[in-house]
């Protein structure tokens, strides 16, 4: 029971198989159908070892935002995690880079979105492309402001149409990828770009990083989860163990099919590789079975981001460090009006770069430092709470500090930036409206 203090609690709807569901509906989508394009033209072949070291990243974060949500199971993840286990302005630093982060990410998925569409209908992408994202991006702030449980319902029908289009993608390209494997495969260090090597393999496992963390859309929403303490854990894990299978499966297929070169050009020209190279398979009708996968995909990433964003938001909100309009629900508890709305228009904004690389590399950065800061408060969980041993959150640790550098220096520099003015804004406003206690969050 919440004293009267307390803030409005958000009502526990989501079960493991929801759970599970919400985590693939914000993976399997731009990590997918874009981000192995944007990683094969840093790479080269060598994307699909950048595949794995990604995948093993994200697993010993996957592991300390389980410890966390269990132990703490509010809305806000590490933005709350910082609160209550480090210091109030690490906390904040996560929650704004969060926010940086996943409205990056977010727009890339519509930007993705759009590209396969317009290459769909045979629609010029040049003209149409960022208008095309941005109504998506309205269309779906639309639907999470109407509530998560008919937000649910949508992600688990878009989860569905997307692992079918998937599993055809490899079960067709396999034959293809198998004959031209000699040839693709050849040069495996060497990238599209003029790159190559150990440096370009770790700029590649920075991308594909970000690809993964989608499970941190489970923790993100703990509060709206049944019993956090198990079901949170068990939920990312299987998560990340089906995400990771699938990643490799089609990274192997459609680099093998078309080649890093045909996946890198794909990626710049149309935001749509895998339709691409789908297009050289032997079988026909894979192309649009994929496209429509991706589509949907991407929607639902898109769904699953304005949901994660708007409650990191409504937490910063609740402590003020946002304006309080931002930590208000509606009426029946179920929705953060004003953070959706918020955050709909900031992904928008991001949108209007309208290239892929760009808002997907600047991710890549922000989210590294978010997840370096949930490693690092995983390490103060009492050892009475612990589920899983320090060391998982060490090398959690020092893998995200380490491939945040490898991201090109422009964007890792525009990210420092934007953390720093993000900082000034904060000690500031504490300055200004004086200490404030730590809400009673609901767990």
């Amino acid at each position: 029971m919440t004293s009267p203090s307390s803030p409005p609690r958000l009502a526990r709807e989501l079960g493991t198989f929801g759970a599970v569901m919400m985590g693939l509906g914000s993976i399997v989508g731009t990590g997918v159908f874009v981000s192995i394009g944007i990683a094969a033209g840093v790479a080269g072949p060598a994307v699909v070892l950048a595949v794995a070291i990604g995948a093993l990243v994200a697993t010993f974060n996957g592991l300390s935002s389980a410890q966390l949500a269990a132990n703490h199971p509010v809305s806000g993840g590490t933005y709350e995690y910082g609160y209550r286990f480090l210091t109030p302005t690490l906390g904040f630093a996560a929650g704004w880079m969060f926010l940086v982060a996943k409205s990056a990410s977010a727009a890339t998925a519509a930007l993705g979105f759009s590209g396969y569409l317009l290459l769909a209908l045979g629609v010029d992408a040049s003209r149409w492309l960022v208008p095309v994202a941005l109504a998506a991006t309205a269309l779906i702030t639309a639907v999470v402001y109407s509530g998560l449980r008919r937000s649910n319902v949508t992600n688990i029908a878009v989860v569905s149409i997307t692992l079918a289009a998937l599993a055809a993608f490899v079960a067709a390209g396999t034959p293809t990828a198998l004959a031209n494997a000699g040839a693709s495969f050849a040069d495996f260090f060497e990238a599209p770009d003029g790159g190559g090597g150990l440096r370009s393999v770790l700029y590649a496992s920075a991308l594909m990083f970000v690809a993964y963390t989608g499970y941190g859309r489970i923790a993100t929403l703990g509060e709206e989860v049944k019993s956090p303490r198990t079901t949170i854990p068990r939920a990312i894990i299987v998560t990340l163990w089906v995400t990771a299978g699938l990643y490799v499966a089609v990274a192997l297929v459609a680099v093998g099919a078309v080649g890093a070169d045909g996946m890198a050009s794909a990626t710049a020209d149309r935001a749509a590789p895998l339709e691409v190279a789908a297009r050289a398979f032997a079988i026909p009708g894979v192309a649009e079975v994929v496209a429509f996968g991706a589509i949907t995909s991407m929607l639902g990433v898109l769904l699953n981001l304005v949901l994660g964003l708007s409650r990191v938001l409504l937490a910063m909100g609740r402590r003020a460090d946002v304006p309080r309009l931002f930590g208000r629900l509606d009426a029946a508890g179920t929705t953060p009006g004003p953070a959706v709305l918020m955050m709909g228009a900031v992904i928008a904004g991001i949108a209007l770069v309208g290239d892929v690389r760009t808002t997907w590399s600047f991710s890549a950065f922000a989210v590294l430092v978010y997840y370096a800061v949930t490693n690092l408060a995983a390490l103060f969980v009492p050892d009475d709470g612990r589920l899983f041993p320090k060391w998982v959150s060490v090398a959690g640790l020092v893998a995200c500090a380490g491939l945040a550098f490898f991201v090109e220096p422009l964007y890792w520099g525009v990210g420092l930036a934007i953390l720093a003015v993000g900082l000034v804004w904060h000690a500031i406003a504490r300055r200004v409206r004086g200490p404030v206690d730590s809400p009673s969050l609901p767990s």
